[in-house]
């Protein structure tokens, strides 16, 4: 019953920590409010609302009691001295029935009040009163002695005037508190919500400046503790990139020296076979760059993805490439990354098969591309290894092309880094499909 609940208030409660802090705040101030409230309605209000309603039916009364006497002219002074003293207007209706209609509002405290009142004093089915007709006066008809008495009186003799301004005080002073603890909660969220934001941004791997701690001093030391492991990881990204780069170029100087003297050798034979060992190691080792590069920091910026699959394509000029795209896509990414990242798996594709089908969609917040080929495809339990750096599949590729292993490893490491999902599976061109998915 407990686990029901709570998934229930899950679903009710606001999932952001401003919203919560606010209703932590503002459910207690309006409990309170209301508890005063009714309190106030029920001790002051109706209290003293009865008792103005008993002074009044019993003036009422004794207008009626007046009535009933046979001397005109007394009957005539007391309601002179009725309508000056007690602000009533009187008038007496001959030959006519009380109203069979009831104007009583069946929710209004007024309404009861003066009901309960009148039907004490003059009983169930000699009064009849209207309070909605007239926007400040009441009507009350009240039969005596075969005549109907008609009074009418300001609606302020019975409904005090203190409780709306009551309510206007109770209802201003609820809202600036509230107002205030929205100021407050949001300057107290605020380094929060920018300590979230970069730990995102650096989780897809954007370029952090140096963080600025604010807020309260354990928001300030998170973001004091983030803003260093920040630091430490870019400065170990950087170092290891620098490492790969600087063996990779090193090693270029001795294989072009290699190349010059095979270039010199008399035994045409060997001097070839070395030199496609050679060409091999360039091969790898400028795969070794690419990698470095992909782990160098970059802004994001704003990119048109369908101007840079048109890009892509028109550097390849291969009439094997097939472009499907849908309307016009923007996306906020390392452009030079992301550029890298097609190209790989399309240069992929060309490598292991004829033609290559690439096409490009987007939901409501996902951005979706999907890379085919009609090439020999990979063994469904390899799907996971391939992604592994230097990890090659003999069987199912051909040893005669180049690589190292590094291209789809490359690949995942970048869209992984943008908060996207790299996946594959079996082409409907009977080869490989990969399938990229981002948010947007």
């Amino acid at each position: 019953m407990s686990f029901g609940l709570n998934s229930i208030l899950k679903k009710i409660l606001p999932t952001g920590l401003f919203y919560r802090s606010l209703l932590i705040v503002a459910t207690p101030t309006i409990f309170l409010q209301i508890i005063i409230t009714v309190v106030f309605f029920d001790s002051i209000w109706i209290k003293a609302n009865k008792g103005l309603t008993r002074s009044l039916v019993g003036e009422l009364k004794i207008l009626s009691d007046i009535y009933t006497g046979q001397d005109q002219e007394q009957i005539s002074y007391l309601t002179e001295q009725f309508k000056k003293n007690f602000d009533f207007v009187i008038n007496i209706i001959k030959n006519e029935q009380l109203p069979t209609v009831s104007m009583e509002r069946k929710y209004s405290p007024m309404d009861r009040s003066l009901r309960r009142e009148l039907k004490q004093v003059f009983g169930s089915s000699n009064y009849w009163f209207d309070t909605v007709a007239y926007e400040d006066v009441i009507e009350i008809k009240v039969k005596s002695n075969g005549k109907i008495i008609q009074a009418l009186f300001p609606k302020k003799r019975i409904a005090p005037s203190s409780v709306r301004i009551f309510i206007l005080w109770i209802t201003l002073s609820s809202l600036l508190l509230i107002a205030i603890a929205i100021i407050f909660l949001k300057n107290q969220t605020r380094p929060i919500v920018n300590l979230a934001k970069a730990a995102e941004r650096f989780g897809k791997g954007d370029f952090i400046s140096e963080i600025r701690p604010s807020g309260a001093s354990e928001i300030r030391k998170a973001a004091y503790e983030f803003d260093r492991m920040v630091k430490r990881i870019n400065r170990h990204l950087n170092q290891r990139s620098e490492m790969l780069s600087g063996i990779s170029h090193d090693l270029r100087t001795p294989l072009t020296r290699l190349k010059l003297q095979l270039a010199m050798l008399n035994q045409k034979d060997i001097s070839e076979k070395m030199s496609k060992d050679i060409d091999e190691m360039e091969g790898m080792l400028n795969s070794y760059l690419q990698f470095a590069k992909s782990q160098v920091q970059e802004e994001s910026i704003a990119i048109n993805i369908n101007k840079l699959f048109k890009e892509i394509i028109n550097n390849k000029n291969n009439k094997n490439l097939h472009l499907n795209l849908s309307n016009e896509i923007v996306l906020v990414a390392r452009k030079n990354a992301l550029k890298r990242c097609f190209n790989n798996i399309i240069e992929n594709g060309l490598n292991y098969g004829k033609n290559v089908y690439v096409n490009v969609s987007k939901s409501s917040t996902r951005l979706n591309i999907f890379i085919d080929d009609d090439g020999p495809g990979i063994p469904f339990n390899q799907y996971k290894n391939v992604f592994k750096p230097f990890y090659r599949i003999d069987k199912s590729r051909n040893l005669n092309h180049s690589g190292v292993g590094l291209g789809l490893s490359i690949a995942e490491d970048i869209i992984r880094s943008h908060g996207g999902n790299i996946e594959l599976n079996e082409s409907k061109h009977k080869g490989l499909q990969v399938k990229i998915s981002l948010p947007v």
